[in-house]
């Protein structure tokens, strides 16, 4: 899996019907529908070109609902 912005998460979450719902600080949770299933993710991070670590990443993709082939 390819090296991910936070930017760049942020605009394929939105692609994709997502929203921002809040956000307090540095945590953004954005909301969408996946599948029938309404979707939180919890996006934390200090600025949009930071690297996301592949551990983060899979959990945001997890949160997300979506196919895991639209981040590779």
């Amino acid at each position: 899996m390819r090296t991910w912005k936070f930017n760049e998460f942020i605009r394929l979450l939105e692609r994709n019907g997502f929203a921002l719902n809040r956000q307090s600080g540095n945590a953004r949770i954005y909301t969408g529908t996946v599948d029938g299933k309404v979707r939180l993710v919890s996006v934390h991070f200090h600025r949009g070109s930071d690297d996301i670590r592949p551990g983060t990443l899979g959990s945001m993709i997890r949160q997300s609902g979506l196919s895991k082939k639209l981040f590779r």
